[in-house]
């Protein structure tokens, strides 16, 4: 199990001589990844999503593509067609980008909704159906989406049922000054991914997604979810509590998230830890509390069930 766990932290630190500052982050994209999930990061362009997941993807050895959302993308562009060969005289399909192992969505909410509804489908099934044929994706099956602010020109806003598809949402941020310091100072980014080597195989990958479901939960634990839930449906403080969707998303992000830091059990701190980038894009405020951001809603949530100890 160690030597699976320190692959784990080479490819983290593989990643981190990338992005630099941003150890936090990377971590949370690899637990989300842990957890079988999709990862959603919002933030302004330049701050580095996609030499993130184009890292990740070098260093976990994955077939990568990426697809750039714009207004005029046609579900087909994404999923595939079939098309007819004169020579063949039948219908042969084309996959599209989808079906790649690492997809990163890039300005997803650029396109419009149908496009939007296209991948959101695809990553929720882990397959595809066209022209009346279902197609499997390839496994692992990890998205990065990345999502401009609602604030900039031309965006078409995720509903709240496609945001729920996503299992975290992060955001990367400015670098701090000694991070920011030696990207002026080092070489190019695409240099150094370049140059990264694979710290880990898919199939090593799938061997430590298959550990997280068997990562301990304590009933005491389990109380403490349950209580987060109950708390989020009662208080009028949310318009509407959060689903079991999301409380089965909060358990697998925490038991990634000890399994990142060698354990086998989840400590409290684990959920504390995942509750806002797992739950602050479920929560939205109350019609007497509609200044309250994602992040005065996650602390109220967190402020309003005791902690087991």
């Amino acid at each position: 199990m160690a030597a699976l766990e320190d692959r784990l932290e080479q490819v983290i630190q593989q990643v981190g001589s990338t992005i630099l500052g941003k150890e936090r982050a990377i971590r949370l994209a690899v637990a989300c990844l842990l957890a079988r999930g999709h990862l959603l990061i919002e933030d302004l362009p330049g701050m580095g999503k996609t030499t993130l997941a184009h890292a990740l993807a070098r260093c976990l050895g994955l077939q990568y593509q990426r697809i750039q959302f714009t207004s005029d993308l046609l579900p087909a562009d994404i999923l595939g067609a079939a098309v007819y060969e004169r020579q063949r005289e039948t219908f042969v399909f084309h996959p599209g980008p989808i079906f790649a192992q690492l997809i990163l969505a890039d300005e997803i909410n650029r396109a419009t909704p149908k496009t939007q509804s296209a991948l959101l489908e695809a990553m929720e099934e882990g397959q595809v159906t066209i022209e009346g044929e279902t197609r499997p994706l390839p496994e692992p099956f990890f998205v990065i989406a990345t999502q401009n602010p609602a604030y900039q020109i031309g965006t078409f806003p995720l509903p709240e049922s496609q945001l729920d598809r996503f299992l975290m949402r992060i955001e990367l941020g400015y670098p701090d000054v000694q991070a920011e310091r030696l990207l002026l100072e080092g070489e190019d980014r695409r240099e150094v991914l370049a140059r990264l080597p694979v710290g880990m195989t898919p199939a090593q990958l799938h061997e430590a997604q298959g550990r997280v479901a068997g990562i301990h939960v304590a009933p005491p634990l389990l109380d403490y979810l349950q209580g987060l839930l109950a708390f989020s449906r009662q208080s009028n403080q949310f318009r509407g509590g959060l689903s079991p969707r999301a409380g089965l998303a909060l358990l697998r992000a925490a038991r990634a998230w000890a399994l990142l830091h060698r354990r086998g059990h989840v400590l409290p701190e684990d959920v504390q830890t995942v509750l806002p980038v797992v739950v602050g894009h479920r929560l939205h405020p109350g019609e007497d509390h509609l200044e309250q951001s994602s992040a005065d809603l996650v602390g109220f949530l967190r402020a309003g069930v005791a902690v087991p100890v």
